[in-house]
């Protein structure tokens, strides 16, 4: 079998054939699973959190697909710098040139086109023959080469292409000058048997499969994206492209921490290994759930909360005794602290200083004093505060620091059975304030009601969902909610020691997601109604 191991390098140039390179698609492929499109800034914040988390290529978004996206993918590209900022693109001129136009303030960038291979999509989905496609596809590479040395085609539904057709795409793109290749499973059906021989064929036959990188994008619709994407790295693949939590389209993409963790549990088998700083991988889920609005299942390997739990007699007894009885890794090896350490009202500021750190968060990343006094309030309410508190009171300290239009300086609500719940809400909006009340169903459809008055627009509530965070029945209070707002979905995230008070913040999340929507379009208005500027030749 032939490989590409003199094109398998670091990113300051040096050669190591073992490494898989991690091509995250969370911000793109992950994104449009979501219910609420994400804002540039919390775009931006997940970016950072995957730079962190040592990704050696992020797929910022699609350029064309819209001025949001386009924009997203330009700020991103502006401020990542540790990663390889990428953008995809169909097999065609304008889109190939928004992607490059989106990433040009990058010093290294990436373009990823793509065009179908199987018979299915050729002939139903582009009404176009493999020859034809094969000729989008060259021109499209050789077209990107003008912006970039790093480009990547891919060869979507790979997994039900014929294999003599994938072989001769392959050869044709790599000739054009793509320097990576991808083999999709984009409808998550082969086996991993099937697909790493789809692999293993392809360094067989395609002759010039020494000059690119083999890369592979599986998707989990028989829930076997991780295992497919493992049997291609046995097979020669060096780069998998993945996704934080494994969200994406229908059920999702190949996930980012299994295959990580893989790599390091089993690396005397596979010998391979990834550039991923493993101690991040805790973190960077929660912020891509929160974020995203998409809770992590309990029992999802690696990051869901039952992951390093033991209920059993036999495995508790096992674990006391050794923890490798059961447990393959450890918490800390993920970035999850084993021991939860209790704090009270009489905690030092050293105390929570120190308790941050070990959670893996720098002094740069908050301020001391305000997480301090917040940490106060908690703990003479709520006696006891535990780590998943500290993290909560950090994002909403982080919430309230963005420019917002809405906030909530106070509220009231009264309830009891047989009887209309009634609210009062003192609104700030911009520079003044609004008071209201009204009655509801229930204290949190009042509390609605009052806040729907008091701003004067027409949304609806179509998804809501509370939770508890933390440490038993007093953890803090969690709601999540869509907004749908002319035709559009927003998302709002609110935590509280009251799970009222959550309620209240995430609508305001919400309704300031829509305000920046509304300042965006109008500004984008703007720009569109000033006369071009003449120009002097």
């Amino acid at each position: 079998m032939g490989n590409n191991t003199d094109i398998i390098t670091n990113l300051n140039g040096t050669s190591d054939k073992d490494r898989v390179i991690i091509f995250d698609t969370t911000l793109r492929d992950g994104e449009q699973a979501l219910t609420a499109s994400l804002s540039v800034t919390e775009k931006l914040q997940i970016a950072q959190a995957i730079e962190r988390l040592g990704v050696d290529i992020i797929e910022a978004g699609f350029p064309v697909s819209s001025p949001g996206d386009f924009n997203s993918v330009q700020q991103i590209a502006k401020t990542v710098k540790n990663s390889i900022v990428c953008g995809l693109s169909r097999a065609v001129e304008g889109d190939i040139k928004a992607c490059a136009d989106a990433l040009s303030v990058a010093d290294q960038f990436r373009i990823h086109t793509f065009i179908s291979t199987s018979d299915v999509h050729v002939q139903q989905k582009l009404k176009k023959d493999f020859s034809d496609v094969e000729a989008m596809a060259i021109h499209a590479v050789k077209y990107a080469r003008r912006f970039t040395d790093d480009v990547e085609f891919s060869c979507e539904d790979a997994g039900r292409t014929p294999i003599d057709n994938l072989c001769r795409m392959v050869e044709q793109a790599i000739k054009a000058g793509a320097s990576t290749i991808n083999i999709p499973d984009t409808v998550g059906y082969t086996l991993p048997n099937e697909f790493g021989g789809i692999i293993e064929t392809l360094y067989n036959r395609v002759p010039n499969i020494d000059k690119a990188i083999i890369s592979v994008h599986c998707h989990n619709d028989l829930g076997l994206a991780v295992a497919n994407s493992m049997a291609a790295i046995q097979a020669g693949a060096r780069q998998i492209e993945c996704t934080i939590n494994g969200i994406g389209e229908r059920a999702g993409n190949c996930s980012l921490e299994e295959v990580a963790m893989i790599m390091k549990t089993r690396q005397d088998l596979l010998g391979v290994h990834s550039n991923i700083k493993h101690q991040e991988i805790a973190r960077t889920s929660k912020l891509v759930s929160h974020l995203c609005n998409m809770p992590v299942q309990p029992n999802k390997a690696i990051v869901g909360a039952n992951a390093f739990s033991h209920s059993s007699g036999i495995h508790q007894d096992g674990m006391l005794k050794a923890s490798n009885t059961y447990e393959i890794m450890t918490p800390e090896s993920v970035g999850i602290s084993k021991t939860k350490l209790n704090l009270t009202s009489r905690s030092g500021r050293h105390v929570i200083k120190h308790r941050m750190e070990s959670l893996g968060y720098q002094t740069d990343d908050y301020d001391l004093d305000t997480l301090y006094q917040d940490f106060l309030k908690l703990a003479d309410k709520k006696g006891q505060v535990f780590d998943d508190d500290l993290e909560a009171l950090l994002y909403n300290i982080q919430q309230q620091e963005k420019q917002v239009h809405y906030r909530i300086e106070d509220l009231s609500v009264q309830s009891g059975a047989g009887h209309f719940a009634t609210a009062g809400v003192k609104l700030a909006i911009g520079e003044q304030v609004e008071i209201q009340s009204a009655t509801g169903n229930g204290p949190v459809d009042a509390l609605y009601q009052a806040i729907k008055k008091a701003v004067d627009e027409e949304f609806e509530v179509s998804d809501y969902k509370i939770s508890n965070k933390g440490a038993g029945e007093d953890g803090l209070g969690v709601a999540d909610l869509v907004v749908k707002f002319n035709g559009r979905n927003f998302h709002g995230y609110g935590i509280a020691t009251d799970i009222i008070e959550a309620s209240g913040q995430a609508l305001v999340s919400a309704l300031n997601a829509i305000q920046r929507a509304k300042q965006i379009a109008s500004l984008r208005e703007q720009r569109q109604q000033q006369p071009p500027k003449s120009s002097v030749i």
